[in-house]
């Protein structure tokens, strides 16, 4: 490694061969560093692949992971890298990263035919970048409360982009501020003390806020605009989810995706925030599962 790491407090551990032998899933060794992922279904059903977001791990897939293998699909999910139990590289969290970590892990599953992609949040910027690189790698796209687009992120995302400032955000109240953004994810209390405690657990694991202070600075969150009307131009069938409570990604963006994306199919939910698959699995499940078999 040829910079030295900054630990951030907080990050006691180290993502080792032992950490690894205790946790669920399976892993891949790819180019960039280990990649943590669950894989089910079917091996000659429809591959639909789960994209998170831009701080949780693949747990916040839960109810749609078991939704969809139930319903005979076979269902991808994976944490980002810096994210979860995926490694943290010391490198430069942007696009052509996230990218390549999807292309090489589709590559090292043997997956080579079209999959459909479901992407929450900052997982819907990734879905579409991918789409507009490979066109041909993707049947279908459902977006969850996408990220990608410009807004005006909250004062704390905007203080943590500046150098030096971002670091000391981090370093003396990031647990903090990064716990308080997760309860913004919902409109209730469904749900949120299990997957605090999921999320409290790779916070633990050395790099990790040093991979999001890199993933804000390369503008990952708002910089897909043009892949978006891409995939407007390309004529994908595309379903948008998006809860009507989101604080986190304003569901007022849901107008500038229906803009780029003429024919998107688009479902506000009710009583939810920024995780609606998560908060209201038994609304979202269906609608996911009949657009994915259609």
């Amino acid at each position: 490694m040829s910079k030295k790491r900054l630990i951030h407090r907080g990050e006691t551990k180290l993502l080792d061969t032992v950490t690894r032998s205790s946790a669920p899933g399976q892993f891949a060794e790819l180019a960039d560093g280990m990649v943590h992922y669950e894989i089910a279904g079917p091996s000659d059903a429809q591959t639909v692949v789960l994209i998170p977001g831009f701080s949780v791990p693949y747990a916040i897939w839960d109810p749609t992971f078991d939704a969809l293998v139930e319903s005979g699909f076979r269902v991808l999910r994976y944490d980002l890298y810096g994210r979860g139990y995926s490694d943290r590289p010391d490198t430069t969290y942007d696009q052509d990263l996230f990218d390549r970590q999807l292309m090489n892990l589709l590559g090292a599953l043997g997956i080579d035919k079209p999959i459909d992609l479901v992407g929450l949040s900052m997982g819907g910027a990734i879905s579409v970048v991918f789409i507009d690189l490979h066109p041909e790698m993707v049947k279908k796209l459902c977006l969850i409360d996408p990220a990608g687009l410009p807004w005006k992120q909250s004062f704390n995302a905007r203080l943590a982009q500046a150098p030096v400032i971002g670091e000391l955000i981090m370093g003396l109240m990031g647990d903090n501020v990064l716990v308080s953004n997760l309860r913004n994810y919902f409109h209730g209390d469904r749900g949120y003390a299990e997957l605090k405690q999921k999320f409290l657990d790779q916070m633990q694991y050395v790099g990790f806020k040093k991979a999001l202070l890199s993933t804000l600075r390369s503008g990952v969150t708002t910089g897909a605009v043009e892949a978006y009307q891409k995939v407007g131009k390309r004529g994908y069938p595309v379903m948008l989810v998006w809860g009507r409570e989101d604080r986190v990604v304003p569901f007022e963006l849901s107008e500038r995706v229906t803009e780029l994306i003429p024919n998107v199919e688009f479902h506000p939910i009710n009583e939810a925030a920024h995780i609606p698959h998560y908060e209201c699995p038994k609304v979202v499940n269906p609608i996911l599962i009949e657009f994915l078999a259609r």
